[in-house]
Formats: structure tokens, sequence, C-alpha cells
């Protein structure tokens, strides 16, 4: 067979199974939103569920989640980004490093389950935190670094070594050359395995049934002290997360729109994501446009 013809054949078949996965990815996000998308309205979103009757919401639950968001992403960031900064601009290549790099390889195959119950033993259990949102953030923060790490790590090994050798002739100190020179132009990859980890914290489940728990105290939101109990403000407040909610709904929902409700709960989650999504690529372009001082 000619080069050409292997050539033609190889082409189609990687074009024929691009479009199999756009065609399957669309089709389950259509699926999700048309069952869904007529659920979601202000009520839904704002109020609280229903055990027994219907019209219950999600309000709780779809604030639970954002809150866990930015409890998770402030754990994660400073750790996840300053251990791919430390692998990529100050390790030195030898048995420790490998060790280190073998950790995180290994850390990001585990199951989310077990960090779960990692998280019941050490976090809620030993150290007393007690199913809440902080413990919660704790076990998505270590399931989340190994991810952060790779992706500053190889953000920072991708800018041009010419950048960085220009800094050193200037005679910058190595902090300066990476804050000034490689984490500008590093940024946009950064942003995009933060935008990952987000993903993956917004869907978490298993996870957090072990560490936030899987209900929620009555929330006063006119209550701002983060020591109260019924604070939506409070880290040390059990709660259950919208991903927890429609997998509860799902298994052990009796109410008589639990199906519904578990329709317009999956849109939600699928539109947050989305949104957070092409937000932060947006964030994203103009920090670095800012930074860099390119239009």
């Amino acid at each position: 067979m000619k080069a050409k013809t292997v050539d033609k054949v190889a082409t189609s078949v990687i074009v024929v199974l691009a479009l199999f996965i756009v065609v399957l990815l669309l089709g389950l996000l259509g699926f999700i939103l048309v069952r869904g998308i007529g659920q979601i309205n202000w009520h839904f979103l704002t109020s609280a569920p229903q055990l027994l009757k219907g019209g219950g919401g999600i309000g709780p639950q779809l604030f639970n989640s954002i809150f866990l968001l930015v409890l998770t992403l402030i754990i994660t960031i400073p750790l996840g980004w300053g251990g791919g900064i430390y692998m990529a601009e100050y390790a030195k290549p030898g048995r420790i490093t490998s060790f280190i790099r073998l950790v995180v390889e290994v850390l990001s195959s585990f199951p989310s389950i077990v960090i779960g119950l990692f998280g019941l033993l050490l976090i809620v259990n030993t150290f007393g935190l007690g199913f809440s949102l902080l413990s919660g953030a704790m076990a998505l923060a270590i399931f989340n670094l190994p991810l952060m790490v790779r992706t500053t790590e190889q953000a920072f090994r991708a800018v041009p070594k010419e950048q960085k050798e220009a800094g050193l002739a200037l005679g910058l100190s190595k902090w300066k050359i990476i804050t000034s020179i490689l984490l500008p132009v590093a940024l946009p990859s950064l942003i995009t395995g933060t935008i990952l980890a987000s993903g993956r914290i917004f869907g978490e489940a298993a996870a957090l049934m072990f560490t936030a728990g899987m209900s929620s105290p009555p929330l006063d939101f006119t209550d701002w002290n983060p020591t109260s109990p019924r604070s939506p403000i409070n880290p040390l407040r059990p709660a259950e997360t919208l991903a927890v909610h429609i997998w509860k709904v799902n298994s052990e929902g009796i109410g008589p729109d639990s199906k519904e409700v578990a329709a317009g709960a999956s849109a939600v989650l699928v539109l947050l994501v989305l949104a957070f999504n092409l937000s932060a690529r947006w964030i994203g372009r103009v920090v670095y446009r800012r930074m860099t001082a390119s239009k």
C-alpha cells in the first residue's frame, strides 16, 4: 500500500473517531439539558429541597457546591502552583525528585472513594473536623493536587528557554524571573489546569460523601457569622453538594417529583461547569494580556 493511501486512510479514521467523540459528547449534553432545562427556574435554584412533597429546589446544595469550590481552590492553588514551580525550576535531577514525581503520579491514579475514606479516617475522625465543608475541601485538595502540580510544571517547562536566559543576562534574581517573565507566559496553561481541577470539584460525589456529609443544616442567609451553625459561610458545618444531592435523589428519593428534581439538578451542574470554564478562559486571556502588555 502506497504511503499516500495509508496517510488518507489514517486521516479518515482519526477524523471519524473525532467526530464520533464530538457527537457523543453533544448527545450526552443535549440529553441532560433537554430533560432538565424545563425544571430550572428561580424558585428551583433558591428554595430548599423537599423530602416527601413536591416543589423542592436545590438552593442550599447549589450554594454549598460554589462555596466548597472556593475553599478547595484556596487550598489547592498555592500548594499546586508552588509544587509545580519547585519541580520545574528548583528541583535537581536525582532520586528524591524522581520519588516525588512517582508519588504525584501514584496519587493521581487513586480512586476518589479511596481519597474519601482516607479523609474520613484522618481529617474527619483523627483531626476532629467532622463532616464539614473544610473536611471536603481538604480531601478534594489532595485529589486535585497531582493535576495542579503536573500542569504547572509542564506550563513552566514549555516557556522558551531564551526568555529565562534573557532574564539571567539582565541580572534578575531567580524569583524575579519566575514572577515577571515565566509566570505571565505560563499563565494560560495554569488557568487551564485550574479549570480542569475545578470541573472535578463540581462533579465529585464519592469523596464528599465521606468528608462533607450527605445533609445540610437549615441555612440562614441573613446570618453571615462564620462561627454560627446555621451560617452559610461556616466552613465547619456539614454540607450536601449538588453532585451528592443528585446521587441521593436518584438512589433514595421518595418525593413525587424526584426524577424531575434530579434532571433539573443535573442540568444546572452541566451549565455551571460550562459557564465556569468559559468565564475562566476569558479571565485567563484578560490577565495574560495585562501582564504581558500584549493586545
